[in-house]
């Protein structure tokens, strides 16, 4: 859930909240700036890092809660972490708490909606008249094709990391499911950000993919894959396409793939076998795991070099820290 919505329910759930929030860190720090937490009286949604700093701001935070009036508006701390809060972190760490009550609901029922229609940006609302904060959320889209065992376990070992929880999904991927067999799905509950696709030819589905995409193949038929990949590596743009299969199979598919004239670069740029190879265990879900792992780490590959952001709250450090 985004930000703004949590604080909603918060709000009209307890009947008032307070929002936490990292504005900015210096040095080693439990989180980055733009962590978030809710906090009610009897509950907290996100983490600014958990020990002894997420402790003292949610009783700081509850306090405010507990006062008649959130006298002087947002709080502002810095901590230090090893001499303030005995962490070995090191680093300097700056709070703001908002309160927030029910007379303040058509206040975030806006940002909501602005929320829900994507990326905005607010500059000067909290800390300093230049200092931006970046709200929303872009996702991406990861096409899964084959819901066998292992494609079963990849559902369930992604699902946690696509889920948003105030602060960006660890893989900001939405996932459509696509198997040609009518029973695939059947009596399953998908998580929330998976779509299931019953589709006579999935190669149709492969060749429409949007640039940027994620695709990863695993159906039960070695030539439905095959026209697969070929598909999605004739697709321009794609983040990645990812087979599963042994050596041999790569082999295989790799000359068929040149012989049919596939740009070279896009061969090249094939993961088969998919997930990390230092995982030597066959089993549904240790595969999926090493998927997982493996997507992770071209994701964050991708927000470094900018060319996506699964952010939802980005902080933007235009104040100089006049200490630091």
């Amino acid at each position: 859930m985004l930000i703004w919505a949590s604080l909603l329910q918060a709000v009209e759930r307890a009947g008032n909240a307070a929002l936490v929030s990292v504005v900015r860190v210096f040095g080693s720090t439990p989180r980055e700036a733009g962590a978030r937490m809710v906090v009610t009286a009897d509950e907290i949604t996100g983490t600014i890092g958990g020990g002894n700093l997420e402790w003292e701001a949610t009783q700081l935070a509850r306090a405010r809660l507990a006062a008649a009036a959130d006298a002087g508006g947002p709080f502002h701390q810095m901590q230090i972490l090893g001499p303030d809060l005995g962490q070995c972190c090191g680093g300097r760490i700056e709070i703001v708490t908002e309160v927030y009550r029910q007379a303040d609901r058509a206040r975030i029922a806006a940002m909501v909606e602005r929320e829900a229609a994507g990326k905005f940006m607010l500059t000067g609302r909290i800390v300093a008249p230049d200092f931006i904060e970046h709200f929303g959320e872009r996702r991406g889209r990861l096409y899964l094709f084959g819901a066998g065992h292992v494609g079963r376990a990849v559902i369930a070992a992604l699902a946690p990391l696509t889920e948003t929880s105030l602060v960006a999904a660890a893989l900001p991927l939405d996932i459509t499911w696509v198997d040609s067999r009518a029973d695939c799905f059947e009596g399953m509950t998908l998580p929330s950000r998976v779509t299931a696709v019953v589709h006579d030819d999935p190669v149709t589905i492969a060749a429409a993919a949007e640039p940027d995409s994620f695709v990863l193949i695993m159906t039960h038929s070695h030539a439905l894959d095959y026209d697969l990949t070929a598909a999605a590596l004739r697709r321009p743009g794609l983040a990645y396409v990812g087979l599963i299969g042994s050596a041999t199979k790569r082999a295989r598919f790799l000359h068929r793939l040149r012989e049919e004239r596939i740009d070279p670069a896009r061969i090249d740029a094939l993961v088969c076998p998919v997930g990390l190879t230092a995982i030597r265990s066959k089993h549904p879900a240790a595969i999926a795991a090493g998927i997982a792992a493996q997507l992770l780490i071209r994701t964050e590959e991708m927000r470094a070099t900018g060319s996506v952001d699964g952010s939802i709250i980005q902080f933007q450090q235009k104040v100089r820290d006049r200490a630091g």
